[in-house]
């Protein structure tokens, strides 16, 4: 009974974490497809196995052991001596020798349980490593999708430059012919576009660079994210490093180094104690007087008992350092919490910063495009220039990328405090 509440907590509380965050199909898809074909997951899982093989084969020492053994000796001197006028042989010439033999563990103090407790830690960090790698791909996944997301918006910021600046560029030929233009207006213009071009291609191929690692980690070659809808629940610093604290791989890692240090401890304890065991075997031989030469059965049971006494205090020191090595994880423990605790606050500081970012950009957005739109009209109606327009449009996408920037900064903030906090969102 207490089992089944203690899974079903662990359950209520995994959809309750998962419910904080909210993350759309397509990255949960893409998250899940890579556990599945980044090789360093089939890595890591295979360490589980290989774990799980190690307990199994430390279980198996409370089995009996079972040998068949068989010899053959000869040897000289015959041993005989003179009986009543008669010589007597001892023991044989030709020795033979053939028994099954066993032996079992009967008592050892603790000794065989400390060590299956042990590779079951070595288990049960295999398993949260594997967690930990998963973790580590999920943010790398996700980072990538989105800066897929933030370079195809600022491609699409380009166009829309481009697109505005071959407008000009036609009624800049128009009036040209016209004779109402000069012809370096044409060529400050040509400049532009060639100079926004250049920053397109320098764009995509860094989108280019982003679908190959898209690739490296999920064997998928595109995406089809478009928004920056990634967003989890936010609280203050000291609930996020309470959280983290129980739910960050980083944290369970440490935590289980603490366990193994202290299951060797155990260890070393239990060395001192003494062991108690059965033996038996059953065979036949020869060497029973008066027939020395005689193949007969032969049998024997007993008990066996083993106490350590002395070994030159070597246990004693291996025991202390089992305790500083458990006092060394301890203050890791202690270590990575403050790192964390200042990783945390700079993501909630970037988190803060880039929400007000955002919300003044949307001022200059519009701003920049009403003077925008007094530049073009003012050139068509021969009272502006050339130059304005340039700086009209170079503001309007100064400003567009601004707000993209930061709305991109913000995104990434979010992943990064997620993955700070621990949170699964795939």
């Amino acid at each position: 009974m207490k089992k089944i509440l203690i899974t079903t907590f662990a359950f209520f509380a995994a959809l309750s974490m998962q419910a904080q965050v909210t993350v759309n199909s397509e990255l949960k898809d893409l998250i899940n497809h890579s556990f599945d074909y980044f090789p360093k997951v089939k890595e890591t899982q295979n360490t589980v196995t290989t774990a799980q093989e190690k307990v199994t084969l430390t279980e198996l020492n409370k089995s009996p052991d079972i040998t068949a053994d068989a010899s053959y000796a000869y040897i000289r001197p015959k041993i005989e001596l003179p009986l009543n006028g008669e010589v007597f042989q001892f023991a044989p010439v030709n020795n033979f020798n053939g028994a099954f033999n066993a032996t079992y563990p009967l008592f050892d103090f603790g000794r065989l349980q400390a060590s299956v407790e042990r590779s079951k830690d070595d288990l049960r960090y295999a398993k949260h490593n594997v967690d930990y790698v998963k973790s580590q791909l999920a943010y790398q996944v996700a980072n990538i999708y989105y800066n897929i997301v933030y370079l195809r918006k600022a491609i699409s910021i380009q166009d829309s430059v481009l697109a505005f600046l071959g407008d000009n560029r036609t009624l800049v030929e128009n009036q040209l012919k016209d004779g109402t233009a000069l012809r370096i207006d044409l060529l400050n213009i040509q400049a532009s576009i060639d100079n926004e071009l250049n920053h397109k291609v320098d764009l995509k191929n860094s989108l280019q660079k982003q679908l190959n690692l898209l690739e490296y980690t999920t064997g998928n070659t595109q995406s089809n994210g478009k928004t920056f809808d990634f967003d989890i629940n936010l609280v203050d610093a000291g609930s996020a490093l309470g959280i983290a604290q129980i739910t960050n791989p980083d944290f369970i890692l440490a935590k289980d180094k603490i366990k193994q240090a202290e299951s060797d401890l155990a260890i070393t304890k239990v060395a001192e104690k003494p062991t108690v065991g059965l033996k038996a075997a059953a065979g036949i031989k020869n060497g029973y007087v008066p027939y020395v030469n005689d193949l007969r059965f032969d049998y024997l049971a007993g008990v066996s008992f083993s106490v350590p006494i002395y070994n030159g205090g070597k246990n004693k020191q291996q025991q202390k350092l089992q305790q500083t090595l458990i006092k060394q994880n301890e203050m890791a423990v202690e270590t990575l919490s403050n790192t964390y605790k200042k990783d945390i606050q700079q993501a909630l500081a970037d988190l803060s910063s880039n929400l007000e970012r955002i919300k003044n950009t949307g001022g200059q957005i519009e701003q920049a495009k009403a003077a925008q739109a007094l530049a073009a009209n003012r050139f068509k109606s021969g009272t502006g220039t050339n130059l304005e327009i340039t700086n009209a449009s170079t503001n309007v996408q100064r400003a567009a990328l601004t707000k993209l920037q930061y709305e991109y900064q913000l995104c990434l903030s979010k992943v990064e405090l997620t993955r700070l906090m621990g949170y699964q969102y795939w």
